[in-house]
């Protein structure tokens, strides 16, 4: 008598089949939709960190620029207490009524915007140089500087003249149809300071 043995079957079937190839296609398109989208965004951040420096670099250095009530190049720029008693007075904007134009173009912080602003309308200007006045060479980016008269714990007047201890500045950097916004304050400690 012959005794057959039958083994069990190896391998799997089509519906098996079927299924994985199925399961790993909705995967792989998972994963290409991920991949697809990180490439596309992956240059935002860059730009919107460059936008980010150079709004910091701009606040930066009108935040530290002159506060005084003269212009730095009128011989009591550093005592006088008010701008009527300025030999060469402050005007806002650059190389206005008797300031003369110096090789910087942005010698006191009210040179970076061409008029006397109000608290709810504050005067704003384009730049696209440096202080030494060299160009930013950035392509792609508008740099803006706003600047109004503030109050800050009772320092400071809603004053339109150059009188005003307490400057509110805003620096807005617009890049592909984006804006980035940063604000601070300029305050006059005292005459003699920078």
């Amino acid at each position: 008598m012959s005794i057959k043995r039958t083994l069990p079957q190896r391998g799997v079937t089509l519906i098996e089949l079927v299924m994985f190839i199925v399961i790993v296609s909705v995967a792989l398109v998972g994963i290409v939709q991920v991949m697809r989208l990180t490439t596309a965004n992956s240059a935002d951040p860059v730009r919107r960190k460059q936008a980010l420096m150079l709004a910091e670099a701009v606040l930066e250095e009108v935040e530290l620029a002159k506060f005084t009530y003269c212009d730095p190049t009128s011989p009591n720029a550093d005592s006088a207490a008010n701008t009527a008693a300025c030999n060469i007075q402050e005007n806002w904007g650059q190389g206005t009524g008797t300031e003369p134009v110096g090789p910087r173009p942005y010698d006191n912080v009210n040179d970076y915007v061409p008029c006397a602003s109000t608290l709810t309308t504050p005067c704003a200007t384009v730049i696209s140089t440096d202080v030494d006045g060299n160009a930013f060479n950035l392509s792609g980016y508008n740099v803006t500087v706003q600047m109004a008269p503030a109050v800050l714990n009772n320092i400071g007047a809603a004053v339109t003249a150059a009188d005003t201890e307490v400057l509110h500045i805003w620096v807005t950097v617009s890049y592909d149809g984006q804006n980035l916004v940063l604000d601070g304050y300029r305050t006059r400690y005292a005459p003699t300071s920078p």
